[in-house]
């Protein structure tokens, strides 16, 4: 079946970006061509020296995903017209290309610092936190019928997971990958029902969140991972990425956690489930990561994620979730 994850992302000449948005922007402008995933991303500097981003979205996405994605945002403003996300300038455009049609937005540039470019200290943890929870209060009570839907990034879709692992390097590979699914299965499935069902952002990592020059958080972009799933994903998911690259991954987890629960609280259950949650993004990512690479050898991107990921997977791979799962709680209550 194909999908944005295994169909080629667009391949724009960054003068086709700038002829698009004269034509359609009515901008006169530069543009210069940014790294993406599935889809392609552009900065435009405009002739009046404004800067906005120019998204074409992979052929296999879905116009119903791009609307969930701008009436977020726009709710998001309507709650909190100050709080940090792109908005979307103008209507969704169609654009014809060699036979195939691609949906093209033109998107507000966020200034900002990304995340992965600095160097954090556990009070900035706790404020990135602090922003997380802020995003899920003014996202509280959004709806949207696309966001229901079975997402590859998504932490209940174990069942990709499995799909995937044969293209994982090494046996050891899939034996540490299946230890955390059946952490998983016997530890979170069993209060699955107790867990809080809302639409996430679903993708708080460091080459989405911006900081600015004094570490505190100021807004974060891409939608394109919003699905309706667990609430305490989405902190989970933002854990996932600052225990990277750390000697000890507790304390900047911790901290991310505790920032979040004093703007948005968590039950406990939720709070027990997301060690559990984080390590199985963990999990997405690196088998996501071995599939991919194994579709487009030639997208670096794809392996910018891997290592980090399975240093920290086979650290965790050591240790006691349960106690892991305590500890959490005990820093964020207490």
């Amino acid at each position: 079946m194909f999908s944005v994850f295994n169909i080629k992302p667009p391949s724009f000449s960054e003068l086709k970006a700038e002829k698009i948005c004269s034509s359609h922007f009515k901008l006169s402008c530069k543009a210069h061509d940014l790294y993406s995933d599935r889809d392609q991303n552009f900065l435009i500097q405009s002739n009046s020296d404004q800067k906005y981003v120019l998204k074409i979205s992979n052929p296999e996405e879905r116009r119903e995903i791009l609307d969930l994605q701008n009436e977020a945002t726009l709710f998001i403003h309507s709650q909190d017209s100050n709080f940090g996300v792109p908005l979307q300038i103008g209507e969704i455009i169609e654009f014809e290309k060699d036979g195939q049609t691609y949906f093209v937005r033109l998107i507000e540039y966020l200034d900002g610092q990304f995340l992965k470019d600095s160097t954090m200290s556990d009070p900035d943890h706790e404020n990135l936190g602090e922003f997380l929870g802020k995003l899920s209060q003014s996202l509280a009570g959004f709806s949207h019928p696309a966001a229901d839907r079975e997402f590859e990034w998504d932490v209940r879709t174990t069942n990709l997971i499995k799909s995937r692992l044969d293209y994982l390097g090494s046996e050891s590979e899939k034996k540490t990958v299946t230890h955390f699914l059946n952490e998983y299965e016997k530890n979170i499935l069993p209060i699955g029902n107790e867990l809080t069902m809302a639409v996430i952002h679903n993708d708080g990592n460091d080459h989405n969140v911006l900081i600015n020059d004094k570490g505190k958080t100021t807004g974060i972009i891409d939608f394109g991972d919003m699905v309706y799933s667990y609430q305490a994903a989405e902190p989970a998911v933002c854990m996932t990425y600052v225990g990277l690259e750390k000697k000890d991954a507790f304390m900047p987890m911790a901290q991310v956690l505790k920032g979040y629960y004093s703007c948005f609280p968590l039950r406990d259950t939720e709070l027990k489930s997301a060690i559990y949650l984080t390590c199985v993004r963990l999990c997405i990512s690196v088998t996501m990561s071995a599939w991919r690479m194994n579709l487009f050898p030639e997208n670096e991107y794809l392996s910018v994620s891997q290592k980090p990921a399975w240093d920290l997977l086979l650290k965790l791979e050591k240790e006691d979730l349960k106690e892991w799962s305590n500890r959490l709680i005990d820093f964020v209550k207490y």
